[in-house]
């Protein structure tokens, strides 16, 4: 397969035991590097976290995961139930905190700014509230244990900018910035990770019944398609990935300043 200039490598069947032991000294000289005691790892039970999760074992660090469920849906997900599973396979710390009450703080209800809002504005704002509450979890959880948090954004994600800026797309280090959806399950069946978890639709868990290729129009398959052979295969994903990609610049961009 072609890479793309912007992706040195690529993880298969053939060699990704190698790429596996790459990520996971990396992961380990980082912790070292920074003189930390470990990593804080938030867990939704989803594939991403979940790889990071056994890279971290494999690194040999200390990683504590931490589940942040906003009242019952991770039940009604079934995430907490997958969770459970790589926790108890791999015998990982966890630890949960209800950010419910956290974000129902925080949210504004007064009419006169929700009135003015779009539809689609409304909801968005209530759900980035809780990446943004479980950052703030973790780095308090982190802080209190000497801990760096550790990303779980793959690259395919960032491409079309779908994260939460100051939410899930804030950490310290991320094994995964450069690795597509495709590569994330070829790490994620070399791993152990539960089959579960490889073969359930990617969710960000923003609302009940979300899904990540139904939010953004578009599979992850195209979007590794266009990051690895410049097109999704289909030119309409395409001109939609390229809005996306202009559309999120700002969240890679340093934070513009006046200078005089």
């Amino acid at each position: 397969m072609e890479n793309s200039v912007n992706k040195p490598f690529f993880i298969q069947d053939e060699n990704v035991a190698q790429y596996a032991q790459l990520m996971a000294s990396w992961i380990a000289q980082q912790v070292k590097y920074a003189g930390r005691q470990g990593l804080v790892l938030g867990m939704s039970g989803g594939i991403d976290c979940s790889v990071v999760a056994c890279l971290c074992r494999l690194a040999q660090v200390d990683v504590h995961l931490v589940m942040m469920p906003y009242g019952s849906d991770m039940n009604n997900s079934k995430s907490h139930q997958h969770a459970m599973e790589l926790i108890q396979k791999f015998d990982f710390p966890f630890h949960v905190f209800d950010i419910q009450s956290a974000v129902d703080a925080l949210a504004i209800h007064q009419e006169q700014f929700v009135a003015e809002a779009t539809a689609a504005n409304r909801a968005l704002s209530l759900a980035n509230i809780r990446p943004r509450v479980r950052m703030t979890y973790l780095y308090q959880f982190a802080q209190l244990g000497s801990r760096f948090v550790i990303g779980t954004g793959n690259m395919a994600e960032a491409t079309v900018g779908y994260f939460t800026k100051w939410g899930d797309g804030a950490y310290d280090l991320n094994p995964l910035a450069m690795v597509t959806k495709q590569e994330v399950y070829t790490l994620a069946k070399y791993l152990g990770v539960p089959e579960s978890i490889q073969y359930k639709s990617p969710s960000a868990g923003l609302w009940e019944g979300q899904t990540d290729e139904d939010e953004l129009g578009m599979t992850y398959a195209q979007i590794d398609g266009f990051i690895l052979k410049g097109t999704s295969g289909n030119p309409v994903i395409d001109e939609l990935i390229r809005k996306r990609i202009q559309q999120s610049a700002h969240k890679f961009a340093a934070v513009p300043t006046f200078k005089g």
